[in-house]
């Protein structure tokens, strides 16, 4: 619910907490809800619970971020140069980069800002799932030392990064597939539900002729008296498998 409603999802976070409060992803999950709520109090207690808990730093950039909300620029660099960035994820790394950046924008050290970020990954050639959000904090970091043409650069490079990535996870040309449950019965007489994919085209000829063909009787197959020979036939049947069972014992 975070994105679409994130104070009804922190709601829902505080009572997991008051059920499960020394699990860590659960604090984890607290302090993450209340920065999407602008509590950025209670999630710096909550970040450093979970990280005293689970001994990760994944949340640092968070961490950082959070004491940039509380008014703290300078206490967010610190805590990003508290810790050895070559021991952290590549998608952390970049996120915390930027909010460094952002401190150092908070500082009015506009130069440093854009120093944060250069780092190996902001390759404007190569489109990864941290590619956008870098593009655009150069952006704006180059708008605000003036370099417009420069920023515009940036900004294109980073939409150019988000429609290849969603492109190459099929955002880009969906296709909508009807699928509904279909009841098999086994040899047991139990059932189980299976998925069927249902095509999305059929060749409408085929079907109308299929259908024709279930209604109409064929001149070869009825004749007079055929009704009587086949529930004869019927009932026939019905004593050979009675017989059949009963001799199977099954």
């Amino acid at each position: 619910m975070i994105d679409e409603n994130p104070q009804l999802a922190h709601q829902h976070a505080l009572a997991a907490s008051r059920s499960a409060g020394r699990v860590g992803v659960v604090r984890e999950t607290v302090a993450i809800t209340a920065y999407a709520v602008g509590d950025f109090a209670l999630a710096l207690r909550e970040l450093r619970t979970h990280r005293r808990i689970t001994g990760s730093d994944e949340q640092l950039p968070l961490i950082v971020d959070s004491e940039r909300g509380v008014g703290r620029p300078d206490r967010a660099l610190e805590e990003g140069r508290a810790v050895d960035r070559s021991s952290l994820s590549v998608p952390v790394r970049v996120q915390l980069a930027i909010a460094m950046s952002g401190a150092r924008l908070d500082l009015g050290q506009t130069d440093r800002a854009l120093q944060e970020l250069e780092i190996p990954e902001a390759d404007p050639d190569r489109a990864f799932e941290w590619s956008p959000a870098l593009f655009s904090a150069r952006a704006a970091v180059l708008e605000e030392l003036g370099r417009s043409d420069e920023a515009a650069e940036w900004e294109r490079r980073a939409d150019i990064a988000a429609d290849a990535l969603d492109a190459a996870a099929g955002v880009a040309d969906r296709e909508v597939i009807v699928v509904e449950e279909i009841e098999l019965i086994d040899d047991e007489g139990g059932v189980d539900v299976a998925s069927g994919v249902i095509p999305l085209e059929e060749d409408d000829a085929a079907v109308e002729s299929a259908d024709d063909d279930a209604r109409e009787p064929h001149d070869e197959d009825v004749t007079e008296g055929d009704g009587d020979d086949r529930a004869d036939g019927v009932e026939a049947a019905e004593t050979v498998v009675e017989a059949d069972v009963e001799e199977d014992g099954r």
